[in-house]
Formats: structure tokens, sequence, C-alpha cells
């Protein structure tokens, strides 16, 4: 299957492995691991991303701590109980491992989905506009992953205005961003977000003007991976 051409949901990556892998799950006897990747940003922070990858694409690939994953694949969510509630979990599935860099841009989603929540528009308190936005993109086998999603100014403004079930296409980087859960009165923990912070986006009315390839190959795309 030529996964380069998956329309409404693509990654890619190209990061540094920074934890080992975790035996997560199997699926049709082929097991499942996960570990963290962290793809710079331009600012030089970075993003630490959590990724599953089967057990062949593993032992293919020589996939361990200080190595470079390069790969295509789909943001993807599950549901899991975490001290007894259901909690929304998010993963990079790597479809595919790539020999050489296939973009300028480390770190670059495109998808194509539902809103399935009221979209929630703020500011900061330094007037900077900000708008959080749940997109249902759809999968194989009737299945739907849940992507959280956050646009600011212009595009904040756009996104505040849609209702759910209207169809949007996005493309931007995946980031990790740490918050305070409060525990307690005098508790509280430190977690990890992970969400696509959106760089350009289209109400499926204009999306014949949203080139999906040309959003997902930020630079030239190397000639090994056309195909006809």
């Amino acid at each position: 299957m030529d996964h380069l051409n998956e329309k409404n949901n693509k990654v890619y990556l190209n990061g540094e492995i920074v934890s080992p892998a975790i035996y997560s799950h199997e699926v049709y006897g082929e097991g499942f691991y996960e570990f963290n990747v962290s793809v710079n940003r331009l600012s030089g922070q970075a993003d630490v991303l959590p990724v599953t990858v089967s057990e062949r694409l593993v032992a293919e690939g020589g996939l361990c701590v200080g190595s470079r994953l390069i790969a295509i694949g789909q943001f993807r969510s599950y549901n899991k109980m975490v001290e007894g509630k259901s909690k929304l979990m998010l993963t990079v599935f790597v479809r595919e491992l790539l020999p050489a860099p296939l973009s300028i841009n480390p770190n670059n989603v495109v998808l194509s989905g539902y809103v399935c929540k009221p979209p929630v528009y703020r500011t900061t308190p330094f007037n900077r506009e900000i708008a959080d936005l749940l997109i249902a993109v759809n999968r194989a086998y009737n299945k739907s992953d849940y992507i959280p999603a956050i646009a600011w100014g212009r595009n904040a403004r756009f996104v505040k205005n849609l209702s759910v079930g209207e169809k949007i296409v996005v493309c931007g980087r995946i980031q990790s961003r740490e918050y305070q859960k409060k525990i307690s009165e005098t508790e509280a923990r430190t977690m990890t977000a992970y969400e696509v912070s959106v760089s350009k986006l289209a109400a499926f009315d204009n999306a014949e003007n949203f080139d999906t390839d040309a959003e997902f190959y930020k630079g030239e795309r190397p000639a090994a991976f056309e195909t006809v």
C-alpha cells in the first residue's frame, strides 16, 4: 500500500528516539511497541511525541534510544482507563519508515475530518486569540480518531464560527504541551497534552483550494518518493 497517498490523516516525523520501546498491544499476532520521539521546532525547542510502531518495523529499522526515526503514518486516538476513568490517548501510528528525509519540515500533519464538539474560543491576558477544536477523522473499518487541535489569531476567529458536523481540513504540527492538573487543594500534577497546532485550515466548501500534498511536503519531495 502507498501510504504517501492517504489523504485524510497524514503525518511525517523526523526526530530522535528518546525512550526505550515498551510493549503496547497485539493485533492479529503482530506486536506493537510505544516510545517517545523528540522533534525539533524552528525555535530550537522540541516536541516529545508518543509513537507506536510494529515489532517488524522496530526490528527492520534497528530502532532504539538515540537512533533517528524518519517515518510517515497517522495521528490516532484511543481510549484507555486511567485511575478508573476513560482517557483519550493520542499517538503517531507509524505506517512506513523512510530511508531519508522527505521534507524540510520535520513535523507535519494534515487532517481532513468533521467538527465533533463546539469550538472553544478565548483570548489570553495579552489579547492573543485562541480556539480549541476537536476533529473526528474517519479511519478504515468504521473507526474514527478524535484529534484535538488549537488555532491562533485569524485561524481562531475562523474556527469559533464552525458548527458541529462541518467538514474541515487542517495542517500544522503535532505539539506537546505541559500543564498543571490540580489533584487537591495542596497538590498539582504536571501532565502533557498532545494536539495539532494549526498553521492553515479550510472549510470543506473551499477544500478544493487546499492542496494537501503541497501542505504535507514542505520543501521539494524527493524523486525516490514520486508515485505514478
